[in-house]
Parts: C-alpha cells; sequence; structure tokens
C-alpha cells in the first residue's frame, strides 16, 4: 500500500516537471518565432535597461570621484609674510590636538613652498622667469591640514575662520576645492534624475510593446487553445508558455545591456583615467560586473513577466 502510494506521488512529480518542462519549451518556441519581433522587442526592453544601468553606473563613478578627491585634497591655510615661523608652529601645535576632525597638520615654510613650486613647474619657462624678475619669494609659509573624513573639511575651515589666530590668516584655500565638490555632487544628482525619468519612460515603452508583442502570439495561438481545453489542459498549462515568453524577452534584454555596458565602459574609461580607486569606468565596471548583472536579470525578467501577466488577463480567456 505505501508503495502503491510512492509510486502515485512519483508519477504526479513527473507529470508536473514534463508539463513544466513543456510550457517552458513552448515559451522558447514562441520567443524563437517571432523572428523580427522578438528582435523589437529585446532591443526596446536593452535600451531601457542600458539607461538604467548606465544611469547607475555614472552615479557610482560620481561617488567614488568625489569620494577619492576629498581624500586627496587638503585644506592650506597660508599665513601673512610678516607672522613669524614659532607662531604659526604653536598654531600648528593647537590644530594637532583635535585628532576627531584633523588627521595632520604639516608646515610648510616659504623656502620649501618655492622649492616645490619650482619642481612642479620645471617645464614651464614663463613661470621661472617670472620669478626671476620678482627677485624675491612670492609665496606664503602654510599649514597643509588633513581631515580625518572629507565631510570635516568643511567643519575644520569653520573653526579656523572663526580661530583666535583668524588675523594672522592671509587666506584659505578650501573654497575653490568646495565649489569643484559642490558641481560634482549637483551633476550627479542631474544625472540621477534624467537617467531615471528616462528610464522610467523607456521602461513603460518596453513594457507596452512586449504586452504587444505576446498580445500577437496570443492571437496566432488563438485555436490551438480550443482544442487544449478540449483535451482537459489547465490554465495554467495554458497560460505558462506567455509567461516563459516574457521570461526569455528579459533574459536576452539582459545579457544583451551587460555587453553595451561593457561597450560603453571601453568608451569612457580613458575619461576617467586615474579617477577613480578602480582605475577606471572600466574597473567600476568589472569590479561591479556580478551585481549589476543580477540587477539586470531581474528587472528584465520583472518587467518581461509583467508585460506578458497583462496580456494573459487582457486577451486570453480560458
Amino acid at each position: 500500500m505505501m508503495k502503491a502510494r510512492g509510486n502515485i506521488c512519483y508519477n504526479r512529480s513527473m507529470m508536473k516537471s514534463l508539463k513544466l518542462w513543456r510550457t517552458f519549451r513552448e515559451g522558447w518556441q514562441n520567443f524563437r518565432r517571432n523572428g523580427w519581433l522578438s528582435f523589437a522587442t529585446v532591443s526596446i526592453l536593452t535600451l531601457s535597461l542600458f539607461i538604467v544601468g548606465l544611469s547607475t553606473l555614472l552615479g557610482l563613478t560620481t561617488h567614488y570621484m568625489l569620494q577619492n578627491m576629498r581624500e586627496k585634497v587638503s585644506v592650506n591655510v597660508s599665513f601673512n609674510p610678516d607672522i613669524p615661523e614659532p607662531r604659526i608652529l604653536e598654531i600648528r601645535d593647537e590644530l594637532s590636538k583635535y585628532k576627531k576632525e584633523i588627521a595632520s597638520v604639516e608646515y610648510v615654510s616659504r623656502d620649501a613652498a618655492l622649492e616645490t613650486f619650482l619642481a612642479e613647474n620645471k617645464n614651464n619657462p614663463a613661470v621661472i622667469q617670472a620669478i626671476e624678475e620678482i627677485g624675491e619669494n612670492p609665496l606664503l609659509p602654510s599649514l597643509v591640514i588633513k581631515a580625518v573624513h572629507p565631510e570635516d573639511f568643511q567643519v575644520i575651515v569653520n573653526q579656523i575662520q572663526r580661530s583666535t589666530f583668524q588675523s594672522d590668516i592671509s587666506r584659505i584655500n578650501y573654497d575653490k576645492n568646495r565649489k569643484i565638490f559642490n558641481n560634482l555632487e549637483k551633476n550627479n544628482k542631474s544625472i540621477q534624475k534624467v537617467g531615471l525619468i528616462l528610464g522610467i519612460a523607456f521602461i513603460f515603452i518596453a513594457v507596452l510593446i512586449t504586452f504587444n508583442t505576446i498580445r500577437i502570439t496570443i492571437y496566432s495561438h488563438r485555436q490551438e487553445f480550443e482544442i487544449m481545453r478540449l483535451v482537459g489542459a489547465s490554465n495554467i498549462y495554458v497560460r505558462m508558455p506567455f509567461v516563459f515568453e516574457g521570461v526569455f524577452y528579459g533574459i536576452a534584454a539582459a545579457l544583451a545591456t551587460t555587453i553595451a555596458l561593457f561597450g560603453a565602459a571601453y568608451i569612457i574609461s580613458p575619461l576617467t583615467q586615474g579617477a577613480l580607486p578602480q582605475g577606471n569606468f572600466m574597473g567600476l565596471y568589472i569590479e561591479f560586473l556580478a551585481p549589476v548583472l543580477v540587477g539586470l536579470l531581474l528587472l528584465g525578467i520583472f518587467l518581461g513577466v509583467l508585460s506578458s501577466s497583462i496580456a494573459i488577463r487582457r486577451y486570453l480567456k480560458v
């Protein structure tokens, strides 16, 4: 008796697996037979996923560029030429106590600053000649301050501007860097907004086209549905091939998008060389290839299944 029940359960499991395989195969055949219609559907889906993927990667690029720049940047506090060196060293020692925000404070004398400046501009005769014509060192003594975290720079600048030695300071060079950071952040937000708007628009178009493709497939198989119902086919068995068809559209689009993003990364990489911790945009793409591919597959399959579900509910009456 137990053996008979076991055989029944095994047979039922085999039948379900066989039905699933048949619906899967039927969905693949629908996808393959549609030819140019499938190609157009996959192309629009690919364009939609490409915009979403590229916007995400560009947002990551800007984020890492900002982070990289902030880690390399420093606050240079230049002092008036009449401030003696012991006074500047005293201010350096005072600032070094604020270890929560300040990582290091380095004193740069006028002579050291001039030596560095000349070394950096040794291939620029005009600069060398200008220094010689001046006849004296035009550079000021300064303190080079590194922050513990990039967001601490503004705090440090604000505290220095309100300090007791503020009158000894000639200038603080952080404002220019802050404007660069603000512009990059604004550009990053603009890229994300444009990418989101375009992504939503093209996703809507992709769903609409995929929906119409599956609707045409349903229409072309309308006579088969009547025969399948007469021989006792279940609703799921009739509908699943179109769900799988939507899945195939999503998978094909995700794979095509991954290749297209590789091409975009190859083109963009020279423009970002050395600006990212990963080296360039290609390095960033390779590092995030696995999550990008998984994300594109999930989004592509979701859009394909969503489109097929809408088409099934509206046009497949079984």
